[in-house]
């Protein structure tokens, strides 16, 4: 293996053996504790502490055979609010240092990822030359591998708005652990959180010595005063001795803060102002925005007292689980695993088969997850209470108070519903009409249709006409205002009526015509009339024959037909009778153009099958040749007049009725 540079390959390979015995603790050097960055700020880091070495996927460098890694490195992580291409310039602080790096999309993934899954991959420069590196508008790849063959500059990557980055910066260089910075300009996302910061809520701990603050949005851990000073409340008796954030102790933000009191606060209502701290701030987002000073939130602190049964989060369709929420968090080691603190009142009886806590690192929980031996299929009324458990307590929240036995919440249960539907057809000649129809079970309240035309309707009952026949597709979503379901049907609209019939296209004299129908749809009748003052009502009517005219006449051959709905539809077709099927050449012919035998051609080739058709002047060249029965020589080459005399002509057929071949030759006078 061998990483970015040749000349570098004994000293890498020296120094990674000690960075990868190297774990990196410190915060921002992983990439679960990357620093929150604004894309407002410039980040200055003044050294980067030797560590890392784990290897990192880059997509399009595999066969390179450097080896890509965290060395030293330091990760950022920022969310974009407006799509656009991002920039971005890293600047060493010494300018002969070697500063790589990589971005990832880790969107619904861990963080972690980043070292194993090669999808998360977004754009990165690992070029060996020293200096500024970053991203162009003018780059030409997102990819820049190892080596001085590639530039310092990648092309500007497209952020998703919505989507979570990481930004890993690895320092090639080994010599020293001289720092960079790190802005963000040139691009078009957005990458700053335009939330403006507030306090969001407070509530007093138990006894009132301490108040938990909830905050709208992540602020900066290093914003915070330990001394309390960031806050005042609006009490004599108590004075704020200290503040705390838990998210401090391992990230660089927080949304939450527990404020430490010298005195409990007595019951009643009281309010929490925000102010300048000893720090000179109050708090600060990743942006530098501070929450507005003299900004308040009232709470209130209540007399310690047992947690009540609060509320019962509305159960879903055939529920398996009912969620309880609780004021106060819950004190995860009071909730019995076997579900043995909550039994449930109702008809049909339901058994409860576990129960469990979203526990905190306080081993705290708000939220209760009763989980039901099986789900509740029926509308129902029900109960769930509170019993001593197995474990010998019903629940104890935060402030170890525990709740009464028989404390109740009731909820109610909808039926599981059926979206099966039934229809009627009504058929017509031009339309049919589909009624569909719902039986409304279960309480159901809300019906929509779609078909496969993208019309929608709504109802319990629906109506639909279609003027085109064939398969139709009926889909149902029915619902009770809980429970949901959906069926689909496959209609066949089969009574489609089109008439049709073969005919030839000419008839010789003598010749016996059949006609065959070709008509589709479920037929009852068939009324055929031939022009020859023959009719028959038979789908395969007799052969029909033809008196032989003395010019070529045509002749209206008409078929009706009548379906199971009593519904008609008529084809007529043109049949030519011509007065000759004798195939001839004539002895002379005349291209003057007063349309009397202007043309040369085999005469009456109705029943010549591969024909080939050759005139020769008498020098032996060819002046025509066709294939096709109706292209006729005018007596001239290239549209210029041929002379007068004698032409020979060759003739080549097969006849369609005798299969027999034919190969003829003769002459032709050509007269001006």
């Amino acid at each position: 293996m061998r990483w970015k540079t040749i000349p570098l390959i004994f000293i890498c390979t020296t120094f990674l053996s000690s960075v990868y015995a190297q774990i990196c603790t410190n915060l921002g050097q992983n990439p679960g504790t990357a620093f929150p960055v604004c894309g407002t700020s410039t980040f200055t880091q003044q050294t980067v502490p030797a560590c890392g070495g784990r290897s990192i996927p880059v997509p399009g460098c595999e066969n390179d055979n450097a080896a890509y890694g965290d060395l030293n490195p330091f990760w950022y992580k920022f969310t974009c609010f407006t799509a656009g291409t991002l920039g971005l310039t890293i600047t060493p602080l010494t300018a002969s240092d070697d500063y790589d790096w990589q971005l990832f999309d880790i969107t619904g993934h861990d963080a972690a990822d980043v070292y194993t899954d090669r999808s998360l991959y977004v754009g990165s420069n690992w070029s060996a030359h020293p200096g500024a590196t970053g991203t162009a508008t003018n780059a030409g790849s997102f990819t820049n591998c190892a080596g001085f063959d590639y530039p310092n500059t990648s092309k500007m990557p497209a952020l998703l708005e919505g989507h979570q980055y990481l930004l890993l910066v690895s320092h090639f260089t080994i010599t020293n652990q001289s720092g960079y910075k790190l802005s963000f300009e040139g691009g078009t996302a957005n990458i700053t959180d335009p939330k403006v910061p507030h306090l969001q809520d407070a509530r007093a701990y138990c006894d009132g010595t301490n108040i938990i603050v909830k905050l709208n949005k992540k602020m900066r851990c290093n914003t915070l005063a330990a001394d309390g000073s960031d806050f005042s409340v609006s009490y004599g008796g108590a004075t704020i001795t200290g503040a705390v954030a838990t998210a401090c102790l391992t990230g660089f933000d927080m949304d939450s803060v527990t404020i430490t009191l010298n005195n409990p606060l007595p019951a009643g209502d009281y309010s929490l102002t925000i102010k300048k701290g000893s720090d000179d701030n109050t708090l600060l987002d990743n942006c530098d925005r501070g929450i507005e000073e003299g900004e308040n939130i009232p709470f209130s602190v209540l007399p310690v007292q047992p947690t009540p049964m609060d509320s019962l989060t509305t159960p879903g369709c055939a529920p398996n689980f009912l969620q309880l929420v609780f004021k106060k968090p819950i004190r995860c080691n009071s909730i019995a695993a076997d579900g043995s603190d909550f039994m449930i009142n109702g008809s049909p009886a339901i058994a409860i088969a576990s129960a469990s806590g979203q526990c905190n690192d306080n081993d705290m929980s708000s939220v209760i997850h009763v989980q039901l031996a099986a789900p509740i299929l029926h509308n129902g009324t029900y109960t769930i209470a509170l019993n001593k458990g197995s474990d010998g307590n019903t629940i104890i929240d935060e402030c170890g108070e525990e709740t009464p036995e028989g404390a109740a919440l009731h909820f109610i249960t909808k039926d599981t519903i059926s979206a099966a539907f039934n229809y009627s057809i009504l058929y017509g000649c031009n339309t049919d009409t589909i009624i569909f129809s719902h039986n409304g079970a279960n309480q159901a309240n809300l019906w929509k249709w779609a078909f496969e035309d993208n019309t929608s309707g709504t109802g319990q009952h629906f109506q639909k006409t279609y003027s085109v026949f064939g398969q139709k597709t009926a889909t149902l979503i029915a619902s009770n205002g809980v429970c949901h379901d959906t069926a689909s049907a496959d209609i066949i609209l089969d009574n489609e009526l089109k008439a049709d019939f073969e005919a030839p296209e000419f008839i010789c004299p003598r010749d016996s015509t059949i006609y065959e129908d070709a008509s589709t749809g479920n037929i009852l009748r068939w009324d055929w009339s031939f022009g020859n003052g023959t009719n028959s009502i038979l789908k395969s009517p007799p052969a029909q024959s033809y008196s032989a005219p003395l010019t070529d006449q045509e002749y209206n051959i008409r078929l009706v037909v009548t379906n199971n709905h009593g519904c008609m539809d008529t084809a007529v077709k043109k049949v030519k009778l011509v007065s000759s099927c004798y195939i001839d050449i004539p002895s002379a012919f005349t291209p003057n153009g007063d349309n009397l035998n202007d043309y040369l051609y085999p005469l009456n080739a109705y029943k010549a099958s591969n024909l080939i058709f050759r005139v020769y002047n008498l020098y032996g060249q060819k002046v025509f040749e066709t294939t096709d029965r109706l292209k006729k020589w005018d007596g001239t080459i290239n549209g210029k007049m041929q002379g007068s005399g004698t032409y020979v002509w060759t003739l080549q057929y097969i006849h369609t009725d005798t299969g027999r071949v034919f190969h003829l030759k003769g002459t032709t006078t050509l007269i001006r």
